[in-house]
């Protein structure tokens, strides 16, 4: 973690007494007005990989995260917020200097350095940045933003906004190589963090419709859509198979599955191992038709 994060929790702390959601009550916004439309993305490269921010796993406030062996297929919807004037030349999670005009962001769980494009789902703005920083650590917030790139997405004033985060596949850019574009943006409910969508597999993609039965094998339900994407997201880097969140009621309780499965052997195979690692309590569960239950 670096000292920036570190100072960013103390913060944190004392917003969260306030009722502050967003860091704007302890930051600042720099002298200089940029144009959103201006600003230019990061270009995605192969950049090399060090030691520093990849400490895995690593435990901020009790809570301990495992870094993801790879970007690839990484794609998750949920709460961006920005640091500014306040962190501005402090030291990243892998020791580089935090710009607030740079095209930078911090991530809890991918790989130092990795280039995403981020979606803001709630007016369509789209921006590439570049991950060298651990964070952040408040509530269910998916990813941290530089102010300059906040600007580009258009929620610099507004503090926090809905964003799909994409990892980019550096050996196959520019876009015209691999698709590497989120879908066409969707209001995203404002009492849901992340995911929104119906059903999220470990590629991003939505599942595929089937017209016979099939069987899931569910790893967890929580309350918190962060908490399952986490569980998601060290699933999908375990397994060959599909893991998808279902989320269901209001208030949503997300459910974390693997599958769809074509039979109830390959099913209870699947249950086998996740008993075997850390899942103490999966379940197998039939769907008799091609929507979520």
């Amino acid at each position: 973690m670096s000292p920036r994060h570190l100072l960013l929790l103390l913060w944190a702390v004392v917003l969260a007494g306030c009722g502050s959601h967003g860091y704007r009550g302890s930051d600042g916004t720099p002298s200089r007005v940029l144009d959103p439309d201006k600003i230019q993305d990061a270009v995605p490269r192969r950049d090399p990989v060090t030691g520093a921010g990849n400490k895995n796993p690593y435990t901020v406030l009790g809570k301990t995260y495992r870094i993801l062996p790879s970007s690839r297929g990484y794609r998750a919807r949920g709460t961006a917020s920005w640091y500014g004037t306040k962190f501005h030349g402090a030291s990243t999670a892998n020791g580089e200097r935090y710009d607030v005009y740079g095209m930078t962001a911090a991530h809890c769980t991918l790989p130092i350095p990795t280039y995403v494009q981020v979606t803001n789902l709630e007016n369509g703005r789209r921006a590439i940045v570049r991950v060298n920083d651990r964070g952040p650590f408040v509530n269910d917030r998916l990813i941290d933003l530089s102010y300059a790139a906040a600007v580009k997405l258009g929620y610099a004033n507004k503090g926090t906004a809905q964003v799909e985060v994409v990892a980019i596949d550096v050996d196959n850019w520019p876009p015209s190589k691999a698709v590497v574009e989120a879908p066409p943006p969707t209001p995203a409910p404002a009492a849901i963090a992340a995911p929104t969508s119906d059903m999220i597999r470990n590629d991003g993609a939505p599942d595929a419709v089937s017209a016979v039965g099939r069987y899931y094998v569910q790893a967890g339900a929580f309350q918190s859509a962060q908490t399952a994407d986490n569980l998601r997201q060290q699933l999908a880097a375990a397994t060959r198979y599909p893991v998808v969140i279902q989320p269901v009621g209001s208030p949503a309780l997300y459910r974390v599955r693997v599958g769809p499965l074509v039979s109830r052997a390959e099913a209870e195979l699947v249950r086998g191992q996740l008993l075997a690692g850390p899942i103490n309590d999966a379940r197998i569960v039939e769907e008799a038709s091609a929507s979520a239950q």
